[in-house]
């Protein structure tokens, strides 16, 4: 596995779309002593609660995923939209990685996210996201439809889709994508689709045959199963790893489409047939809001290194961890993962 990871090279570019957030983190260390204060504070009238730990990001499935294939030291070309400040922001995040990175940002409003990340121990962490999508909720063919565009998707080495759920247009994208890029490895991440559920288990019947991967997450996994009428079937346990295995294996046989799912506990791959499962690294986290992004990226480059379904796992599982369990909010190197990985299996 390390070999052909430190090998990994290629001069193909991965095309990544299509939205782009800048997100406030704000962490919490108990959810109920803030919504105490918050109800102390409008019985009052307002005011002010202080001593609160926040931190300002840029975000967005695709540009996380983007950023993380650049620090993996992959070639990317990232799709996404943006108002003039926007743009500043992307292009003095990205200007680290030079040449290897490539941005097409269209005219339009860039999202806008306060993430609330609550550690309330060492067991029990969650992140709730409050969104303004912007234009991210209508990127459709229509913004990479120009002949430069259509070059880029079609000589790309992979085409990588996320945040579905939260673009209306979503499926037409897909669509436009995946059959003008007929050579590439397309990727697909949803993201949060619980209140389109119906319309994405529609779309993935009628493009499962181009959907190289389907990557998702136990929240994700829990809504498709239950947009099947499945849920009575399967479902995830907090610490059951069968129960991951037989759910995945259970989506990809009812899609016919390869699917990865990432949960707290591990991951899964499934072609409906076999099934592999690998156990997450144990690490107190620091942070919640990215590692789906961070496993998304290790996960291709995985792929895009020919490593088989259990190293490719370990490898993302590793490199999502290594970053949670950091305080700031920059993802590892390949080098850095590779060494996380031999120290923990020593």
């Amino acid at each position: 596995m390390f070999e052909k990871l430190e090998q990994l090279s290629f001069d193909q570019k991965v095309v990544v779309l299509p939205d782009f957030f800048l997100d406030r983190i704000i962490k919490i260390d108990s959810k109920d002593e803030f919504f105490r204060m918050i109800n102390s504070k409008t019985t009052i009238g307002g005011g002010s609660i202080r001593g609160v730990d926040t931190f300002d990001i840029k975000g967005g499935n695709a540009v996380n995923v983007a950023y993380c294939l650049a620090k993996l030291g992959l070639s990317v070309n990232l799709f996404t939209i943006a108002d003039d400040f926007g743009k500043s922001v992307l292009r003095t995040v990205f200007s680290k990685f030079g040449k290897s990175v490539d941005l097409e940002i269209k005219n339009g409003k860039h999202g806008s996210t306060t993430s609330f990340e609550f550690h309330e121990n060492e067991k029990s962490f969650a992140n709730v996201m409050i969104s303004d999508v912007g234009d991210n909720k209508n990127f459709g063919p229509d913004l990479i439809s120009q002949p430069s565009d259509l070059d880029i998707i079609n000589s790309a080495k992979a085409i990588v889709l996320t945040n579905w759920g939260s673009n209306l247009k979503g499926t037409d994208l897909a669509q436009h994508l995946f059959s003008n890029s007929p050579k590439a490895f397309h990727f697909l991440d949803p993201a949060d689709i619980e209140t389109r559920k119906e319309e994405f288990r529609d779309m993935l019947r009628e493009l499962n045959q181009v959907i190289d991967v389907l990557s998702i997450n136990e929240n994700e996994c829990t809504s498709l199963l239950k947009a099947c009428n499945l849920d009575s079937r399967a479902s995830i346990g907090q610490s059951d790893a069968e129960s991951v295995k037989k759910c995945a294996k259970l989506l990809s046989s009812e899609f016919d489409v390869k699917i990865d799912l990432h949960t707290r506990i591990g991951s899964a791959w499934s072609d409906g047939k076999e099934v592999i499962f690998a156990e997450s690294f144990y690490i107190n986290p620091k942070k919640l809001t990215g590692s789906g992004d961070c496993w998304d990226a290790a996960d291709l480059a995985g792929y895009f290194a020919g490593l088989e379904p259990w190293e490719r796992l370990t490898f993302s599982n590793a490199y999502a961890s290594l970053y949670i369990g950091r305080s700031e909010f920059e993802p590892p190197t390949m080098v850095e993962a590779i060494e996380f990985i031999r120290t923990k299996s020593r």
